[in-house]
């Protein structure tokens, strides 16, 4: 009995809601593929992914340019996966943004990027724990991105607690999220599954969460199972970068 009135007070509470046009919206996620670009198969894959997954691409890569064509065919964002140094001295590939570079040096590297990766609508960092911390090279990168597009994004995938990306960012009046989750530091099924309940987890606590993987077959897989059944099996939808933002705003 207790149980019938509850579900009635519910209703209650839903249906002016949903008449109005008003309709609570169900807790959303986005996920980021990182590192596509190198390999055709995995990449593939990706664009394959159900629902509007972003690709995010290393700008000297083989596949870079036709994977980004692929993925905006196919519905989705695409961010330019942008090397930079790290804090370890682990190496982050070609094309990569090292604290050494002066402002041309810096420049002409970002606007290789930029040309390389097409219809990209913002950028993401690879790697980054050293630059990321450095105010003037971020500074350098948002005016960049502001002036190359003033709708440009920036994502930062947090390598660095001390990131000033986001806080420069919105100095320079740039659009900026950052990562919730890395779904695939131990690239084991199991973990993947439950980083990515984890993710969905938070996102029915806050609302949104944004989700960070890597095209590991292993990731591809447990995607490949999951994403199609967010909304029935767990109440969660999977949205666009753009309409996340917007919903956070």
């Amino acid at each position: 009995m207790k149980r019938w009135l509850a579900a009635v007070l519910l209703l209650c509470l839903l249906i002016p809601a949903f008449v109005s046009g008003n309709a609570p919206r169900m807790p959303a996620i986005t996920l980021i593929i990182d590192d596509l670009g190198d390999r055709l198969p995995e990449g593939w894959r990706v664009v394959e992914l159900p629902g509007p997954v972003v690709a995010a691409l290393l700008p000297d890569t083989p596949h870079a340019r036709e994977l980004a064509k692929a993925a905006r065919r196919a519905g989705k964002e695409v961010l330019i996966h942008m090397p930079m140094q790290a804090i370890n001295g682990a190496d982050p590939g070609p094309g990569a943004l090292t604290l050494d570079m002066d402002e041309q040096q810096f420049h002409d590297v970002v606007q290789r990027a930029l040309t390389t990766v097409p219809g990209a609508s913002g950028m993401n960092n690879h790697m980054g724990s050293l630059i990321t911390q450095h105010p003037g090279h971020m500074a350098w990168l948002m005016a960049m991105l502001r002036d190359h597009d003033s709708d440009m994004v920036f994502v930062d995938s947090r390598t660095t607690s001390r990131s000033v990306a986001t806080a420069i960012a919105r100095e320079n009046g740039v659009a900026h999220v950052q990562r919730d989750v890395f779904l695939d530091h131990d690239p084991d099924p199991a973990s993947i599954r439950r980083e990515l309940h984890r993710l969905l987890a938070r996102a029915r606590r806050d609302g949104t969460a944004i989700g960070i993987g890597h095209p590991y077959p292993q990731t591809l897989d447990v995607l490949e199972e999951e994403l199609p059944r967010l909304a029935a099996d767990f109440g969660v939808e999977l949205i666009s970068l753009r309409d996340l933002m917007e919903r956070r705003q």
